[in-house]
């Protein structure tokens, strides 16, 4: 497994070449560039823009592990679900262009329970929606990340059931590391974990600090991904440090004792 950084927190104000820097000089092998943030990959880059972007990460040792989009499909209006489908598809040409494998995506909640809107159809919606994306990204070389995310929609067994109605091979889990993957009386994962073992394609990872405080379980969940075989990238999302320098380097010392 490697280590990487989402830009979301701690490098939403760095431009490419600060955050190739920093990843560089502390040990991160990878980015992910979230949307809004002061790097600026975003879907209005001309040809040439995106190809200099291209170039700046394959002169660099740090690889562009994917975009992170705000699009999500819950929405009871079918005009808004459209127009997620459609960002998603220009941001897959996006990544495709600047040579980012993945596209992150998210459901962001279920509708209020006044309007009388079954989950189950919010989930059956969600995954024809991932479908669609998942069908065109695959043209494009280009992955379909859904984050475990949103309230309540982040529970593995809704996110479960967004991969069954998906039924698409280029429909993967990006793993959010959430209080709620973690099973109560057991304090463990693995039950949700299992849930969507063979299917994922990115790791977000928080706070390693939480393990020694009786917080979520890292140790369990690398030793976890280590058996089913994975060696992508577990990035990390934490807040801006007045230090980030020093903060990421104690964060690699961290993720490597308690990956190996």
């Amino acid at each position: 497994m490697r280590l990487g950084l989402v830009t979301y927190n701690l490098a939403k104000d760095w431009d490419i070449p600060k955050t190739l820097q920093m990843c560089e000089k502390t040990g991160f092998e990878g980015v992910e560039l979230r949307t809004t943030h002061a790097h600026g990959v975003e879907v209005t880059l001309g040809k040439g823009e995106r190809e200099r972007v291209r170039k700046q990460f394959e002169d660099s040792p740090v690889e562009l592990v994917g975009l992170g989009s705000a699009f999500e499909y819950h929405s009871p209006d079918p005009g808004e679900v459209r127009r997620n489908i459609e960002g998603t598809k220009e941001y897959v040409v996006l990544a495709h262009d600047v040579g980012a494998p993945g596209v992150k995506v998210r459901p962001n909640g279920f509708p209020p329970p006044e309007l009388g809107i079954p989950r189950e159809k919010t989930l059956e919606q969600i995954g024809s929606a991932l479908r669609e994306c998942g069908e065109f990204a695959q043209n494009y070389g280009v992955q379909i990340r859904l984050e475990v995310h949103g309230r309540e929609t982040c529970k593995l067994p809704h996110i479960k059931r967004m991969l069954e109605v998906a039924d698409h091979p280029n429909v993967f889990v990006c793993w959010n590391s959430n209080p709620t993957d973690v099973d109560e009386a057991t304090g463990s994962v693995r039950p949700n974990f299992d849930l969507v073992r063979d299917r994922i394609g990115l790791v977000h990872i928080t706070e390693l600090w939480q393990e020694a405080y009786g917080g979520y379980p890292y140790k369990e969940l690398f030793g976890l991904l280590k058996d089913v075989g994975y060696k992508g990238f577990c990035c990390t999302e934490i807040p801006e440090s007045p230090e980030p320098e020093r903060l990421m380097r104690y964060y690699r010392a961290l993720f490597l004792a308690y990956s190996q």
